[in-house]
């Protein structure tokens, strides 16, 4: 069975790493999973002091434009968090793959 997966990658502003994964855990994980998202893993990348990376599985890519604009609309997203995200990022990056399961397993495994 295949899933849609973004990997989605931030380079953020200098020093922000801490209080972005902070922003992350506490609140943006939390929030994702109680809008159905399945979030396979997060975390600091091992290539730079500035880079992150979130990876999030869907149904399909129908599913993942669906739920994004569900969730990217919302007054909870819109109610603060948004900006005090956004406020740490210099760019992001997404890529969308059609991978195998057990994939998505392995990497929720490997990353956290």
């Amino acid at each position: 069975m295949k899933r849609t997966v973004e990997i989605r990658t931030y380079r953020l502003r200098p020093n922000a790493k801490a209080q972005f994964h902070e922003l992350v855990m506490a609140q943006s994980v939390p929030m994702l999973q109680r809008w159905g998202t399945d979030v396979v893993a997060f975390g600091p990348s091992c290539d730079g002091d500035d880079g992150y990376v979130l990876i999030r599985a869907y149904d399909s890519v129908a599913d993942l434009h669906a739920s994004q604009d569900a969730f990217y609309a919302s007054a909870e997203w819109d109610g603060g968090l948004r900006q005090a995200i956004l406020d740490l990022i210099e760019q992001h990056s997404s890529v969308v793959l059609d991978l195998d399961r057990s994939v998505v397993d392995m990497l929720s495994a490997i990353v956290r």
